[in-house]
């Protein structure tokens, strides 16, 4: 598997685990509220960039690493903030958001044209 490959599919891994860890976040593991919160609504932007990933477009990827700094300037807040388990799931968004940050610039910039 060449570089570009392997950063697509780091992409697609850490979009498809943030959105998953998001809506598990907010319904389930520690929502705000009791019963879910409203915040899960913050996992719709994610779904934006999510066909454009899966079919590799570099301008998608793009626009995608500037989105994906949203979630983590709310992780790095929520880790300084929050307590519990809200801790430890703003530490995995963080982590998650500087994967498809550093895959997709990686990414566009390999898969440019000569």
């Amino acid at each position: 598997m060449n570089r570009t490959a392997a950063l697509h599919y780091a992409s697609i891994a850490s979009l498809i685990a943030l959105i998953i860890l998001c809506l598990a976040w907010e319904l389930w593991l520690a929502p705000l509220r009791p019963g879910g919160s409203s915040l899960v609504f913050k996992v719709l932007p994610l779904l934006l960039p999510l066909a454009g990933i899966l079919r590799g477009k570099r301008y998608t990827y793009q626009w995608a690493s500037m989105l994906i700094l949203l979630y983590l300037t709310e992780g790095v807040v929520r880790a300084m903030s929050d307590k519990g388990l809200s801790v430890a799931l703003a530490g995995v968004e963080i982590a998650l958001s500087l994967i498809f940050f550093s895959s997709t610039i990686f990414y566009a910039r390999l898969s440019r044209r000569p």
